[in-house]
């Protein structure tokens, strides 16, 4: 019997590197099919290089504000003049299938998660210092100055948040920051409850004497 999926939830400052991390863990370790990133439904722009439906689910502020008034998301915010939101229905879905599923959500959005899912296990992922974050948002070469700015104005209100986090990871060396991002992952499949499940049966065999 399969154990129901672990919700994760990831946030940092933007530039810190949390999408570059969940695109290697999935690209690097998921043979088997058991993690899955939520793609959220955003009002923000389409980057170069983004798809709909696989990056986000880009929609119009007023189709966002529609899903709102039909309680369609499990949290939603208002990100420098964006909308983002959590889609209930394709998260309640997949940890069904016992998916361990990604939210890479804000720490207003992290808070409302764990509200409803007190399993949620939540990781905050930090740059090695502000300097570095900011030479990280000019190399993507997709904001503008201004809001390059606006972003490193925010990211020390955001990453003061770090303490209600269950784990905390620095992104200095990648691939450090890598294992450590799969080591949360299976210490999360290791817990008793879901070893419980999934062995019932040995579980009983064992015990039956």
């Amino acid at each position: 019997m399969a154990a129901a999926g672990t919700l994760f939830i990831i946030s940092s400052p933007s530039g810190a590197g949390k999408s570059s991390l969940l695109t290697a863990l999935l690209s690097r370790y998921n043979s088997d099919g058991r993690m899955a990133l939520s793609v959220s439904h955003t009002t923000r722009a389409m980057r170069p290089g983004e798809e709909n439906g696989v990056h986000y689910h880009f929609v119009s502020k007023e189709e966002f504000q529609a899903l709102i008034a039909r309680d369609a998301f499990f949290e939603w915010a208002e990100v420098f003049g964006n909308y983002y939101g959590t889609s209930k229905e394709l998260i309640e879905q997949a940890l069904a299938k016992g998916i361990d599923v990604f939210l890479d959500i804000d720490w207003q959005g992290a808070r409302q998660i764990r509200e409803l899912y007190s399993a949620t296990q939540s990781i905050f992922v930090l740059p090695p210092s502000l300097p570095i974050l900011e030479q990280r948002l000019i190399g993507r070469g997709q904001d503008s100055t201004e809001v390059i700015a606006k972003r490193m104005a925010q990211a020390v209100s955001e990453m003061s948040h770090y303490p209600e986090y269950d784990y905390l990871i620095i992104n200095d060396d990648f691939e450090q920051a890598l294992q450590q991002l799969h080591a949360i992952v299976l210490a999360g499949r290791a817990k008793l409850r879901p070893q419980a499940i999934c062995h019932a049966e040995l579980l009983n065999q064992l015990l039956a004497g």
